[in-house]
């Protein structure tokens, strides 16, 4: 899907893994289109992308999230480090992704379920692809408004600075 992005000549905008780095833009104009599926690899997006301060970070048309399995309303079920939802929410606070924005994740199909339990942060997908198909999503619940500052911990600020980033982002705002 990353690779296709850049195909598609759009930047790739990619959270460093835990969000320890922040993100990074993958830029296809500055890439040979032989090397952009290399490049959209993590690795790849470290050798060709560029760290991008929170207050640079472009308007995002669509988010491409993993799952671990999603529900057939769209609740999805990650690995359990909650990352997908600090990234949206990080996003959602700079206003850059909103209530409209597209959710998108690929599955296999055994990896769709009836149910799963949804908390007030969780990301909802509006699209499921899987090898066999396309479901949109008649969405029931709506998209977290932004971080939920309450579950940040002091160990999530130290791991993660780009929360001290948006924390201090916020501020200036007000």
């Amino acid at each position: 899907v990353r690779a296709g992005v850049l195909r598609a000549g759009k930047r790739l905008v990619m959270p460093s893994p835990r969000l320890r780095r922040g993100f990074l833009i993958v830029d296809p104009d500055n890439i040979p289109s032989s090397l952009f599926r290399e490049a959209s690899s993590i690795r790849g997006a470290f050798r060709y992308g560029r760290p991008c301060a929170l207050k640079n970070l472009p308007e995002i048309d669509l988010i491409v999230t993993g799952s671990v399995a999603v529900s057939k309303d769209g609740v999805r079920v990650g690995k359990g480090g909650g990352y997908s939802e600090l990234e949206y929410a990080i996003l959602r606070d700079l206003k850059l992704v909103s209530e409209e924005t597209p959710v998108i994740t690929t599955v296999h199909d055994i990896q769709i379920i009836e149910s799963a339990p949804r908390e007030e942060h969780d990301l909802i997908v509006d699209i499921i692809v899987t090898p066999s198909r396309l479901m949109r999503i008649n969405r029931r619940f709506q998209q977290p408004k932004g971080l939920i500052w309450r579950l940040v911990t002091s160990e999530h600020l130290s791991e993660m600075p780009i929360l001290s980033e948006l924390k201090r982002l916020l501020t200036e705002e007000q």
